[in-house]
């Protein structure tokens, strides 16, 4: 008797979630993917984000995508230079021409890019998961928000920090860090922003300084440059402050008390500031882990939520995605599939997380920061690129393309 073709089903449309459906049809396996967005660009995906060699550029290699990031991404983006609220240099790193560890791209760029190179059809945009319901031997019924029900035989939780299929596999839930970001965003920078174009320059800007308080300069593309203002605070500082985040003059003030002492030539990330959104960092405990359920898995921040420190969280999304992805290729059952991937991706990612979460810890010190803490940006470089090479040997084995029979 045939086996019967496995539903399997994905819930969230951002890069990880789509990188996955467009490998598992690489391999002839069929997929859906549910988004509660309205569209791919229905919203601001945010700001920039390097693809690590040793992850997100193997996972793009494995999605048969990577030549076309590389042909959009920004090569000069990784330069990075870490001052002190004194506008003291602490560290540069200039990348040398032809440098490809960790190249940038644009968050909506490369969901963008992803979303074009899944089978028309494969995601049901503004299709808002509401749960999920165990119905044994491992299928689940997915119900949604506009009333209508799938059942499915592997649902991927791939919807982010507050996933609403996790609590199938665990009770952890993000706390928050103790961390808060004003997200600014500044447009036709060199011509509106000069101060800010020249201080962030073709990269990264990182300053930081006493009492927790710090200012991130990102460059982005087409003149963009995103600001995050980052406070060491409670989770509803803004509120305890009587401070309405729509008054942005308002805000405007109240920042300038909260950098009191900062560099003059500092402030114009303050100063020019337009408008601010909020952005309270959570994470997950780390390192999680859960014993394995049938018929249910997660990848990215639904898997391992973090610090973005480090530049992780996206790269191993991109990965969760690949591995579980060729996983399902390989393995004749989806159990032994998805126990296989959740044992990798699982001790990946753990100690991972716990690095970039003490990271953050550091970086938002009460004390003045401490140059030892600068990542030597050249040699994690390096490091990319000797794991890269060490990946490729040891996942030399192509994978079977056939769908997996149904198991637990």
């Amino acid at each position: 008797m045939k086996t019967p073709t496995p539903r399997i089903t994905v819930i969230g449309a951002g890069p990880g979630g789509l990188l996955c459906a467009r490998v598992l049809q690489r391999h002839g396996i069929e997929v859906t993917v549910h988004d509660a967005d309205a569209s791919p660009t229905a919203r601001d995906a945010g700001g920039t984000l390097d693809l690590h060699a040793d992850t997100g550029q193997i996972a793009l290699e494995a999605a048969g995508l990577l030549d076309e990031f590389l042909a959009v991404a920004r090569f000069e983006g990784q330069a990075k230079r870490t001052v002190d609220q004194h506008g003291t240099v602490l560290a540069e790193y200039l990348p040398a021409p032809g440098e490809d560890a960790a190249p940038e791209i644009d968050r909506g760029q490369l969901r963008a890019l992803l979303a074009g190179q899944v089978r028309p059809g494969t995601v049901h945009w503004g299709h808002k998961l509401v749960d999920a319901a165990p119905l044994g031997g491992g299928a689940h019924r997915l119900r949604f928000a506009d009333g209508t029900t799938l059942e499915t035989d592997l649902v991927i939780g791939a919807d982010g920090a507050w996933s609403r299929v996790r609590p199938l596999l665990t009770d952890a839930v993000p706390a928050y860090s103790g961390v808060s970001l004003l997200d600014v965003r500044f447009d036709e920078v060199e011509t509106r922003h000069p101060r800010i174009a020249a201080l962030v320059g073709d990269g990264h800007l990182f300053a930081n300084g006493r009492g927790g308080r710090a200012i991130i300069g990102q460059r982005n593309d087409n003149g963009v440059v995103r600001v995050l203002i980052g406070l060491r605070t409670g989770l509803d500082w803004a509120a305890e402050a009587g401070l309405d985040l729509g008054d942005s003059a308002a805000v405007r003030r109240h920042l300038l008390q909260e950098f009191d002492g900062w560099a003059a030539e500092l402030l114009p990330f303050i100063t020019e500031a337009e408008s601010f959104g909020n952005r309270a960092l959570h994470a997950l405990p780390a390192p999680l882990s859960w014993a394995h359920t049938p018929g249910v898995t997660l990848l990215g921040d639904a898997a391992h939520l973090m610090s973005p420190f480090g530049g992780y969280g996206m790269n191993l999304a991109l990965l969760d995605g690949a591995e579980l992805a060729r996983a399902l290729a390989e393995e004749a059952g989806l159990g032994t599939a998805v126990a296989r991937y959740e044992a990798v991706m699982l001790a990946r990612s753990g100690p991972l997380a716990v690095g970039a979460n003490q990271a953050l810890d550091r970086f938002f010190a009460d004390a003045a920061p401490d140059p030892r803490d600068i990542p030597d940006q050249a040699a994690a470089g390096e490091r990319y690129k000797r794991a890269a090479a060490e990946y490729r040997l040891r996942h030399a084995v192509p994978a079977r393309t056939q769908a997996p029979a149904v198991d637990s």
